[in-house]
């Protein structure tokens, strides 16, 4: 006969889960027994009836000692076995953890094991009640007229037990599922701590890799595209200085082809600078914020107070960070004149102030550009604020952790 699917599978579940209950009988209810058999022998050493008390108390608590870590391995060693489920070694911190589920928790979980246990074998029995009946002698048969009735009541009682059975049993796995990570496990404090660590190291790498990642591309545009296209501008000035018998179409052609090859070669020094420029790893923080203050279409008055350089990914960020706060102040600062920039560096904190005399009203709220500087500068475990009251003036302020 071919068992349906759906049955076979109940069937191999109900079989998990009652061998799981059934091997957690023991193990939850031997550090009960032994505290028991302690608590016994400590009555006995008071009421001093038995002279070999004192040396069996002792040997008991000798034995109660190993017996923790030891049924912590076991159970880890059960879930993971019967359940798949991996609970990771909790050390020697917080022992009262274990503690707590071996004892407290374990008499309630062994309790309700055997109570469940007992329910399946009770409802078992009381559903083959009739292959039972007929074991008996035929003379009790003929003495108790009445079985047959007893007996499909007591059967019907076994198959609404059994029926029972499976989700109890399957209650009671996930209920020690739940239960058992947090205390056989490491503290979730502790495996939260570790995470963060874990996390925070990460993304740490991730912002070098990234930093890196930039320097490369910006190495490759220096020393390919933009070569090629100061070369091509170079052969094109020249043809448009030596080719004079040239037509005035021809002549005119050249020209603007020259025009766009020096506006194209502007255009990508300004995309390198805004990668990674070259000066920032030559020499330092200070002159490649001195180039951003020159290039800037307002003035800008800098100071850089630093005893030392930082890490590179924070000089990048940094610089980053001035150059999207004066290209905004030139684009969006209303009746701006002119911008301050403020770098300094106090104990671990890299601070940068960037304000103008605009007329105000800036939402960092609104706006991807805000948004994008900050998220650069959230990278780096650093912070970002921005007072823009209307009528001015704003003042973004942006701290970096700088471990010395």
């Amino acid at each position: 006969m071919k068992i349906p699917p759906a049955t076979r599978r109940a069937l191999g579940r109900l079989t998990r889960d009652t061998s799981f209950l059934a091997l957690g009988v023991p193990l939850h209810l031997l550090m009960g027994f032994l505290l028991f058999m302690v608590y016994g022998l400590v009555w006995e050493v008071v009421e001093g009836q038995d002279d070999s008390a004192p040396v069996l108390l002792g040997v008991a608590l000798v034995l109660v000692v190993p017996t923790g870590p030891a049924l912590t391995a076991a159970q880890r060693r059960r879930f993971r076995r019967l359940l798949g489920i991996e609970i990771a070694r909790p050390g020697w911190r917080r022992p009262w953890r274990q503690f707590a589920y071996h004892c407290p928790a374990g008499l309630l979980l062994g309790g309700l094991e055997t109570l469940l246990l007992a329910a399946l074998s009770t409802g078992l029995a009381a559903a083959t009640v009739y292959g039972w009946v007929w074991a008996v002698p035929r003379q009790w048969r003929i003495d108790h007229p009445g079985y047959t009735t007893q007996a499909f009541y007591v059967t019907v009682a076994g198959l609404a037990v059994l029926a029972a059975v499976p989700a109890l049993a399957a209650a009671l796995v996930r209920f020690e599922a739940h239960l058992a990570p947090g205390l056989l496990g490491p503290d979730p404090n502790e495996d939260l701590a570790r995470r963060v660590a874990d996390l925070t190291e990460s993304r740490a790498g991730a912002v070098d890799a990234a930093h890196a990642e930039r320097r490369r591309i910006e190495r490759d545009l220096h020393d390919g595209a933009q070569q090629r296209l100061v070369s091509l501008a170079l052969n094109l000035g020249l043809a448009r200085a030596t080719l004079k018998d040239l037509p005035p179409e021809a002549l005119e052609v050249i020209d603007a082809a020259h025009r766009e090859a020096k506006e194209a070669i502007e255009e990508l020094d300004q995309l390198v600078r805004g990668l990674h420029p070259a000066v920032l790893d030559e020499l330092g923080l200070d002159a490649a914020l001195s180039g951003l203050a020159a290039r800037a279409p307002l003035p800008v008055r800098l100071r850089v107070d630093l005893p030392r350089r930082a890490a590179p990914a924070v000089e990048a960020v940094a610089y980053f960070v001035v150059s999207e706060g004066l290209t905004n102040v030139a684009k969006h600062a209303r009746e701006a004149t002119r911008a301050e920039v403020t770098v300094t560096r106090l104990g671990g904190i890299l601070r940068v102030v960037i304000a103008d005399d605009g007329t105000g009203g800036a939402d960092s709220s609104k706006g991807s550009g805000l948004r994008g500087l900050a998220q650069r500068v959230r990278s780096v475990d650093g912070t970002f604020r921005m007072t823009s009251p209307v009528g001015g003036p704003t003042m973004m302020s942006v701290e970096l952790p700088c471990p010395t």
